[in-house]
């Protein structure tokens, strides 16, 4: 089999896979999903956050060729603005429909759906899995068997932070099969990516740290704009406390997970 195949098969592998095990979620019934949703977006933003400053920023610093650490600092810099822009235009084009779903008078004050908030978690998902893709392509042309292993620990990594996909795009007004589709359809960029690797492979590894660094910062405004106000509508003491608990735990989640594969 070429090894062209084995890259495209294990990228596909290590891509659909933990968005199907993370889609588990979905088959709760509606009743359990509603009153677990909001624990998943506390959990949510500690995997965000943890990916963005424990695996993304980390790997972007240490690529060779980077002397400048300033270079992605200001790229990190320049991602947040540019996510800002991205989700002032998707709200500009909700509020310009006939039903504006940010903006509506008669909404509920406990309304929490941002559209905004799913689109550019599928952006960011879609950027760091090109980056998974390129990582296993590269694994398989240095060594078969790193790169099955590599694949493995993408799809296991991958795990916790789908779950938590899946809770910001239920929590944009998402339904459970969009959402499903939408993820499986994102996941399918670490094949692009392992494409990449495969013919570019030089090209790719000069372009990974300025990648990794735009998908931190997509990952740190999704979880600092649109998902942590959403916390502060509760604010007694056990109420912080279980949200704190929770972003840990995301944050622990990410961390044992990335330390454990490496």
């Amino acid at each position: 089999m070429p090894l062209l195949s084995w890259i495209l098969l294990f990228c596909l592998l290590g891509g659909a896979l933990s968005v199907i095990a993370a889609g588990a979620y979905l088959l709760f019934p509606e009743r359990v999903r509603t009153a677990l949703l909001p624990h998943l977006v506390s959990f949510a933003i500690g995997a965000l956050l943890g990916a963005a400053f424990l695996a993304l920023l980390p790997h972007a610093l240490a690529t060779p060729g980077i002397d400048d650490y300033h270079v992605i600092s200001a790229t990190v810099l320049l991602g947040v603005l540019g996510f800002f822009l991205l989700e002032k235009l998707v709200l500009w084009r909700h509020c310009h429909e006939a039903h504006c779903e940010v903006h509506t008078a008669d909404e509920p004050e406990n309304h929490d759906h941002n559209p905004a908030a799913g689109t550019l978690i599928l952006i960011g998902d879609a950027v760091h899995n090109l980056v998974d893709g390129v990582l296993i392509g590269a694994a398989f042309l240095t060594d078969f068997h790193l790169g099955v292993v590599t694949s493995l620990a993408v799809a296991a990594h991958e795990i916790p932070q789908e779950v938590g996909d899946f809770a910001i795009l239920l929590n944009s007004g998402y339904t459970r099969v969009r959402a499903f589709v939408f993820n499986i359809i994102s996941s399918l960029a670490t094949l692009v990516g392992g494409l990449i690797a495969y013919l570019s492979l030089q090209q790719a590894e000069a372009a990974l740290p300025y990648v990794l660094a735009i998908a931190a910062s997509s990952f740190i405004y999704v979880a600092v704009a649109d998902l942590i106000p959403g916390l502060h509508k509760r604010v007694h003491g056990a109420a912080t406390a279980q949200q704190m608990a929770l972003i840990a735990a995301g944050v622990l989640v990410i961390y044992a997970a990335h330390t454990t594969l490496h």
